[in-house]
């Protein structure tokens, strides 16, 4: 028996050590994860609370249609609960997604660098991908670029809004320029994972461009800024035209009951979203400074993160912070680190270590 021919050119997903390892490695007391764009301050407390009162009845199978948790996100959302896709981390939604639409010879278009799973997924069924260069000075999306790139085979385009690695954000005037140009058979897919986090604009969701663009999916976690990163629980809004589709190739009871009532309390809870999202905006701000005045290269972002140029082995560099107990990610780009925003005092002490390295 042989693996699936389409396996043969992909690497299983590789996560970061855990805390718990690191401490262990080097003899730490004290080690700080600022690699995986987790929110530092938790959850909610409400979350926490609704949790511990949920450990009764674990003998029973979850809600398979998430019904309880598909009414609060539609009216969290202003949209019908049958546009409403749920499930076990935007991992799971783009896999789903993936295996609905795409065949052999398919063509995807995504952002480089971005998101990799939405090209480890395409490949898995077959698809080609197409990579379009981030702009080299800005590390903006390039949209016109993307629109050049569209054939006849083109099933998906991804837009990563912001973007990860590179934080950055596409304004929804552009967003709806492109729209308009995009052939309507052609599946465009906002992954808005960060969204929360953007302050440069007022309205920083496609969400009201639903219902004009039947080709258009917007998806949303509870991974970042709400921190439920260990429940797994994400969900894509999406035209009811493919409802069923990706009905059919969704895993049965693939969202836990924990994980659907701490979304549900999450989303009660905007003013710890509030919060994170202030104190996020001021600590990146602080890196923004750093950086410049280290004169290293940077894009803007408009996430939880920061990704800049090192000017040297990135691999090499993290290595000597995880020594000094930081966790940060290299490997996106050669010689560039993403860094996760966390608490102010980390900041201010890796910002430190960094100084006297450089």
């Amino acid at each position: 028996m042989e693996e699936k021919a389409t396996l043969a050119s992909l690497s299983p997903y590789v996560p970061g050590k855990p805390i718990a390892d690191v401490q262990a490695e080097y003899g730490l007391e004290k080690v700080i994860k600022l690699a995986s764009n987790e929110n530092p301050f938790g959850s909610s407390k409400k979350v926490q609370a609704a949790l511990a009162k949920s450990l009764d009845n674990l003998e029973y199978y979850p809600d398979g249609g998430a019904k309880a948790l598909k009414k609060a996100i539609a009216d969290f959302n202003g949209v019908s609960e049958e546009q409403l896709i749920v499930g076990s981390g935007l991992d799971d939604v783009i896999q789903i997604i993936s295996r609905a639409i795409l065949s052999d010879g398919d063509e995807i278009i995504v952002a480089d660098p971005t998101f990799s799973q939405y090209e480890l997924h395409a490949v898995v069924e077959g698809a080609n991908v197409i990579k379009v260069p981030v702009d080299s000075e800005t590390g903006t999306i390039d949209l016109q670029q993307m629109l050049a790139a569209i054939t006849d085979s083109t099933k998906i385009i991804w837009l990563c809004n912001p973007n990860n690695p590179t934080g950055t954000y596409l304004p929804q005037a552009e967003i709806i320029d492109f729209l308009a140009q995009v052939p309507r058979d052609v599946l465009v897919i906002s992954d808005e994972a960060y969204q929360e986090y953007v302050t440069i604009e007022a309205v920083s969701t496609s969400l009201d461009l639903l219902p004009k663009y039947s080709n258009l999916i917007v998806m949303r976690t509870f991974s970042k800024a709400y921190g439920l990163a260990a429940l797994r629980i994400g969900y894509a809004i999406v035209s009811e035209r493919f409802k069923r589709p990706f009905e059919i190739v969704r895993l049965p009871f693939n969202t836990s009951t924990l994980a659907q009532i701490a979304a549900i309390e999450a989303l009660g809870d905007q003013a710890f979203i509030e919060e994170t999202v202030r104190t996020n905006a001021l600590e990146l701000k602080k890196w923004e400074v750093f950086l410049t005045d280290s004169q290293v290269d940077f894009y803007l972002s408009q996430a939880n993160f920061i990704f800049f140029d090192t000017k040297q082995d990135s691999r090499k560099l993290a290595e000597q912070l995880m020594r000094r107990g930081y966790i940060v990610r290299a490997g996106l780009r050669e010689g560039w680190l993403r860094v996760t925003i966390g608490y102010p005092e980390d900041n201010q002490k890796l910002r430190e270590i960094l100084s006297n390295i450089w």
